[in-house]
């Protein structure tokens, strides 16, 4: 039998695939009374519901329309959460991530959560958004002196960029100024040692933690 906190969860990643942006936000406003922990609720709430929307798009269930109310709901959402998200979380500076989807692919979603958690645990974020072209992410990361570059493909058909990336990182000469991470639905161990990057997550918590435990 579920728990009413997995229930909750549910709840909320249900108003988000049915649209409801006033039931959203008022279980956001229920989040923060009942004191829960505002990054587990972005994480199996907000970013489930919203990585469910992204599958119906996928899926030709949803079109642009309900793609973008659907991640507009969220974005209001997570401006309520955030603000309420413990300040010892948000106190230290731990280092500076550049955030892109590789060239070719236009999905963003998953790599959007992933910018924003960091944010708030302490990160500073350039996030470049999504089809980014590999150079610029590379120029990006050494303009803003970049400890970490993250690097999203959900389609098989452009993951290759991001084992390109990484090549193209050794070709100049500057492998060992970023530590890289991967991430994308097709993204997997054996993957991420084939490109010889540094690590992947599937999941936006996963990736925090991650990071957390590089800058130590």
């Amino acid at each position: 039998m579920a728990s009413n906190l997995e229930i909750f969860f549910q709840e909320i990643a249900d108003s988000i695939v049915n649209l409801e942006d006033e039931k959203a936000i008022d279980l956001a406003n229920q989040a923060i009374i009942n004191n829960y922990d505002l990054l587990l609720v972005i994480e199996k709430g907000f970013a489930a519901g919203l990585r469910r929307v992204g599958d119906l798009f996928d899926e030709g269930e949803y079109y642009l329309p309900e793609l973008m109310l659907g991640a507009s709901i969220v974005q209001d959402s997570l401006k309520i959460l955030t603000k309420h998200i413990k300040n010892d979380q948000q106190r230290a500076m731990l280092g500076t991530v550049v955030m892109a989807t590789i060239e070719g692919d236009i999905h963003s979603i998953g790599k959007n959560i992933v910018s924003i958690l960091l944010g708030v645990n302490g990160f500073k974020v350039y996030d470049l958004g999504a089809d980014v072209k590999i150079d610029k992410i590379i120029e990006e990361a050494e303009n803003c002196q970049a400890d970490i570059i993250g690097v999203s493909a959900l389609l098989t058909t452009t993951m290759v960029g991001q084992k390109l990336l990484i090549e193209r990182l050794k070709e100049r000469g500057i492998r060992n100024k970023f530590k890289v991470i991967l991430g994308g639905a097709p993204v997997n161990r054996e993957w991420v040692e084939n490109c010889q990057a540094d690590g992947f997550a599937s999941t936006a918590i996963e990736a925090v933690s991650i990071l957390k435990e590089w800058m130590k």
